[in-house]
């Protein structure tokens, strides 16, 4: 396989698909849209030696919008330039209808069109080059975020209101990550269990974090803080 060079992974904003906990990278199909045949055929390489199933590959934002809508993949890499209708426009037109979570390629001199991106809803945003280092933790995290977004969908009715739990959502995972040593999928996830086998929302769940009466135990399960407490001096008095 040709180099695929380096590249650094950069974050975006928001946010998977049916398959909600426990997302199996092998389960994932995709579609690519990319108008440098060679560099699409470097990122389909990447992506099946990862253990993904590439269902389409196109060289149009257009033809990427109806390969999306025929075949509703469970992720959408879409280059930033491409012919007939650019990608930020057919991530635009995806996440509208909540689709499938899109991953924009950019160049590094194409550094302004990230913001446009994250508006027009993409989930993240690799940055060429890139390598298969960069490519699974941006593709983890957009579909990560894309399942925030369905969930939220769900349990929230208003705009507003999914704003504010965002907020809360992500300070949560925050702590979460910081004090438990959680990625921010594996955040998301424990919250998302939390809440179905607590009978909470998110946000309950979300606000118990943040004000430390809820954590995990020794198996990394939710407890109730003074729990963990209890936990903690039994250790300690073994």
């Amino acid at each position: 396989m040709r180099p695929a060079c380096c590249g650094a992974l950069l974050d975006v904003n928001v946010p998977v698909p049916g398959r909600l906990l426990g997302v199996s990278q092998n389960a994932l199909r995709v579609v690519i849209a990319e108008d440098e045949a060679l560099i699409r055929l470097d990122l389909k390489e990447m992506l099946e030696e990862e253990g993904y199933s590439v269902v389409a590959e196109v060289g149009d934002g257009e033809t990427a919008v109806e390969r999306v809508i025929s075949l509703r993949p469970d992720l959408a890499i879409f280059d930033v330039k491409m012919p007939v209708l650019d990608g930020i426009s057919a991530a635009e037109q995806i996440a509208a209808d909540r689709l499938a979570p899109v991953v924009i390629l950019t160049a590094f001199s194409q550094r302004e069109l990230v913001e446009r991106a994250r508006d027009a809803g993409a989930m993240a945003y690799l940055v060429k080059p890139f390598t298969k280092a960069d490519l699974v933790p941006a593709i983890e995290m957009a579909v990560s975020r894309f399942t925030e977004i369905r969930a939220l969908d769900s349990e929230v009715g208003t705009l507003r209101e999914r704003l504010e739990v965002r907020k809360l959502l992500d300070r949560a995972k925050g702590l979460l990550q910081s004090e438990h040593g959680m990625s921010e999928p594996q955040a998301f996830r424990w919250i998302q269990k939390t809440s179905m086998d607590r009978r909470l929302t998110m946000r309950k769940v979300a606000e118990a974090v943040i004000e430390g009466t809820m954590g995990t135990d020794a198996t990394g399960n939710a407890a109730d803080a003074g729990d963990t407490g209890k936990a903690a001096d039994a250790e300690q008095a073994e």
